[in-house]
C-alpha cells in the first residue's frame, strides 16, 4: 500500500469502521478476498490491495501498532520510519522547503511558500474535526493523521507533495526563478503550485499526490484516487492560460509531477488536442526536464528570460 497520506488505509480498503471488532475485520477480509480474486470476476490489484490491508490490521498487535502510527506508513514519507519523529520531519519540511539556503551549491531564485496554503486548510479542518479541547494534541501524530477522513489527509498529502517538488527544483541553479503557490485571480481560489523559469522556458507545474498509481487515458490523468469529475490537465492548464493574460506571458509547458512509485514510466506526454506536450512526470525526473525542455523547442535567451522574470515579479501574487 502507498505510504502517502492520500492513501485509502487498510480500514477503507476492507470497507469497515476504525473501531470495529476483530471477528467483524476477519469476516469483512474474508468476503473481500472472494469478490476481489481475479477468479471470480475481481482484479489483481484489488486482490492485493486487500490482502496488503489485512497484513497491516490483521494481527491485533499489529493494528494496535498501526493505529498508534509506529508501523511503515505516512511517518516514512520524509524517510522518518520513527512515529516520533513524524511531528518534527513535517515541522522541519515545512520551514526548509521554500528558498534559497546556504551551502556550496548556488540554488535556484524560489519564492512563496510552497505547500503553504495546503498545510493552512489541513490544519484548520483537522482542528476541526478534532473538535474542542484538543489543541494540545499533535495535529500530525501519525496515529491521528491517519484516523482522519481522507479528504483531510488528501490535503496534507498534497502539501508534501508541492514541498518536495520545491526541494527537487531548488538545485537547478541560478539559471532558474521558481514561484511557488501562485494566486491565478483575486476573483477565483484557483492557484499554480510552481511556476519555473528558466533557458528551456516558462513552465506551469502542479504538484499532485493522490494516494494511488496514475496514467495519461486521453489526454487527461486517470486513477484510483482521481474523482469522476477531476481534470487535472485542464484545470492546470486552465489557470496558466488565465495568469498568463493577466501577467502578459505564455507558458512553454504545463507539467503534473507524481510520486516515483506512482507512474509505471518514468513519463508520459500528451499527445492531441490543446494540451498537447504536456507532460506527467516522476519527482525524480522533473529537474531534467526543466533543463532540457519539455520538447525540442528553442530556448529562451538571456534577454529573453530576464524580460519575463521581471514581468512576473511584477505580476505573481501569492495565496
Amino acid at each position: 500500500m502507498s505510504d502517502s497520506p492520500a492513501a485509502p488505509s487498510p480500514y477503507e480498503v476492507l470497507g469497515v469502521r476504525p473501531d470495529v471488532g476483530h471477528d467483524e475485520l476477519r469476516r469483512a477480509y474474508r468476503r473481500l478476498l472472494r469478490e476481489t480474486h481475479p477468479d471470480t470476476g475481481g482484479t489483481a490489484a484489488a486482490f492485493q490491495a486487500v490482502q496488503q490491508a489485512w497484513e497491516l490490521i490483521g494481527d491485533p498487535e499489529d493494528r494496535a501498532r498501526y493505529d498508534r502510527g509506529e508501523s511503515v506508513g505516512v511517518a516514512d514519507i520524509s524517510g522518518d520510519s520513527a512515529a516520533g519523529g513524524f511531528s518534527a520531519t513535517f515541522h522541519s519540511a515545512r520551514s526548509s522547503s521554500g528558498g534559497s539556503s546556504g551551502g556550496a551549491t548556488v540554488r535556484a531564485r524560489s519564492y512563496g511558500h510552497p505547500g503553504g496554503r495546503s498545510r493552512e486548510r489541513f490544519l484548520s479542518l483537522m482542528r476541526e474535526w478534532m473538535g474542542r479541547g484538543t489543541d494540545d494534541r499533535d495535529p500530525y501524530d501519525p496515529g491521528l493523521v491517519r484516523s482522519a477522513p481522507r479528504e483531510i489527509r488528501q490535503l496534507l498529502a498534497v502539501a508534501l507533495a508541492e514541498e518536495a517538488t520545491a526541494r527537487a527544483v531548488a538545485g537547478l541553479g541560478i539559471g532558474f526563478t521558481i514561484w511557488n503557490d501562485v494566486a491565478v485571480h483575486p476573483s477565483t481560489d484557483a492557484k499554480i503550485d510552481h511556476i519555473v523559469l528558466g533557458p528551456a522556458g516558462l513552465f506551469a507545474i502542479r504538484s499532485a499526490d493522490w494516494g494511488a498509481p496514475v496514467k495519461l487515458a486521453k489526454g487527461e490523468i486517470v486513477g484510483d484516487g482521481i474523482g469522476p469529475d477531476e481534470e487535472p490537465f485542464h484545470d492546470l492548464y486552465r489557470a496558466a492560460k488565465s495568469f498568463g493574460r493577466q501577467a502578459g506571458v505564455r507558458f512553454t509547458g504545463y507539467i503534473v509531477v507524481v510520486p516515483d512509485d506512482d507512474l509505471e514510466v518514468p513519463f508520459d506526454v500528451v499527445r492531441r488536442g490543446r494540451l498537447t506536450g504536456s507532460l506527467l512526470v516522476r519527482r525524480s525526473l522533473l529537474p531534467r526536464v526543466l533543463r532540457d525542455g519539455a520538447n525540442a523547442a528553442g530556448r529562451e535567451s538571456v534577454d529573453r528570460a530576464f524580460e519575463l522574470r521581471t514581468r512576473l515579479q511584477e505580476a505573481v501574487r501569492f495565496v
